[in-house]
């Protein structure tokens, strides 16, 4: 008998973290604490505020409904991403949306993404990594 079929939490374990989930517990893996996160999560035109026990729970036990758009600003800001990236996590997460197309962006941004489109893993790891300390670095100076 396998341990699903004794087990009487069997079939109710938490699923796979989604995509908004991981981005947000990403960034906390690199060293942003949900305090931190909680205090710069604001959105500027509403003003919705979002609490260290709301962005803890996104990973943890994530709601049923995805985030409002003022929730998502204020996770844009709280996480350093852009809106975009917050919303497309988000549609992943409770839509099964996976946006696959660049509409928005200009002719520079398709050719780079098509260009790191067809790099191994290992590369790509090492991109983002760039990219995200140059992030970094911005807003640090900022």
């Amino acid at each position: 008998m396998t341990a699903a079929a004794t087990d009487p939490e069997a079939g109710t374990a938490a699923p796979n973290k989604g995509a908004l989930s991981r981005l947000i517990q990403d960034v906390n893996d690199r060293g942003l604490s949900y305090a931190k996160m909680s205090e710069r999560a604001v959105d500027s035109e509403s003003g919705i505020r979002l609490s260290k026990p709301y962005l803890q729970r996104l990973v943890g036990n994530p709601p049923a409904n995805a985030p409002s758009p003022s929730q998502m600003r204020a996770l844009a800001s709280a996480l350093g991403v852009s809106l975009r990236r917050v919303k497309a996590a988000a549609a992943e997460q409770w839509l099964e949306y996976e946006a696959t197309e660049l509409a928005g962006y200009n002719d520079e941004v398709r050719i780079i993404v098509g260009h790191l489109a067809g790099m191994p893993e290992a590369e790509l790891r090492r991109w983002r990594a760039m990219i995200e300390a140059d992030e970094r670095a911005r807003r640090e100076n900022d």
